[in-house]
């Protein structure tokens, strides 16, 4: 887990619909840089999963408990 660059932000949001220019995708990797950094330490130690697309399937799976 690396801090993202604005080279690899673009594609990410174009992807999702959101393109960006330079500038915002600079913007972007200076707003969430830090969180990358900190989780660096621990990245890959996790115990659970970090995909985004899982979260909603353990919010169904708790709820239906």
């Amino acid at each position: 887990m690396t801090r993202p660059t604005p080279k690899e932000i673009k594609p990410i949001a174009q992807v999702s619909g959101i393109p960006v220019d330079d500038e915002i995708a600079t913007r972007i990797s200076g707003a969430i840089g830090p969180a990358f950094e900190g989780f660096a330490a621990i990245a890959g130690t996790l115990p659970f999963d970090l995909e985004p697309a899982s979260f909603v399937v353990a919010q169904v799976a708790k709820v239906s408990k």
